[in-house]
């Protein structure tokens, strides 16, 4: 199973392209939820959320519904993976107000941060067992095999990513489940990703795992809406090729995405 989403639903310049005028901005989570089934919050890592957010998004969106989460950049950037304890409890104290709407949390680490397979060994172990997580390294030392073993033994998924509509990582399963990010396109209107891009990452995802189990994907090209349409496009590749694929909408285009049927 695919879930596909976008990496936050907050935008401005979506109104009038995913959001109707007459829906109110408060309103937006409702509206997104009921037209896919996944998003991830990308702003927990600028400002970690009061639990009592968390649990109102739980209580706004549908029971299958799931929200991958960004770990605050405390942890990540400030204190660089090390004294782990303190940022992870805080973070794990308020995400887990979601319930069963916890996807995978997400650690993105800072491009000058080399990689230290001790202290991302020790981060990932105090997360819980049922806790998904995923690593997004963006220091090309981190492409070694000892980082692939701390993966695999901690069950983290190394989080692929996409710039340019290619891989910037290694296309490792560390995990029962993935994780993709894609960043930007390089199709017009940029940053648009253009269909041989989608279907060169359908079959990566499908050559890799199992339609009994989950793939997430998150598309962060959020100016003008992309994010969107290239969310409904890949999708409607996957069901055309038979692809279980979650809630997303049917068609999507520059004007309004309706409501899937």
């Amino acid at each position: 199973m695919i879930l596909v989403g976008t990496s936050g639903w907050q935008y401005t310049d979506w109104r009038g392209r995913f959001y109707p005028s007459g829906v109110p901005q408060a309103r937006w989570l409702e509206h997104y939820a009921a037209r896919f089934g996944t998003v991830e919050v990308n702003n927990a890592f600028y400002r970690l959320p009061e639990r009592e957010v968390f649990a109102r998004w739980r209580d706004r969106t549908p029971d299958d519904f799931q929200i991958a989460v960004k770990m605050s950049r405390f942890l990540t950037h400030i204190k660089r993976l090390r004294d782990p304890s303190e940022p992870v409890a805080r973070f794990l104290d308020r995400a887990t107000a979601l319930g069963d709407r916890l996807g995978p949390v997400l650690l993105q680490l800072p491009p000058t941060l080399p990689a230290d397979t001790a202290i991302l060994d020790a981060a990932l172990a105090l997360f819980p067992a049922e806790v998904r997580v995923t690593v997004e390294p963006r220091h090309p030392s981190w492409w070694v095999e000892p980082v692939r073993r701390v993966l695999e033994r901690r069950g983290a998924a190394l989080c692929w990513a996409d710039r340019g509509g290619r891989p910037v990582t290694p296309l490792w399963r560390t995990a029962d489940f993935g994780y993709l990010r894609l960043h930007e396109g390089r199709a017009h209107p940029r940053p648009r990703y253009g269909r041989a891009a989608l279907r060169s990452w359908l079959d990566r995802i499908t050559t890799t795992f199992t339609d009994d189990e989950t793939a997430y994907v998150y598309f962060n090209n959020d100016p003008g809406g992309a994010a969107v349409v290239d969310a409904v496009a890949l999708a409607g590749t996957a069901r055309r090729r038979n692809i279980p694929v979650g809630r997303t909408p049917r068609r999507g285009t520059d004007a309004v995405v309706g409501p899937a049927p």
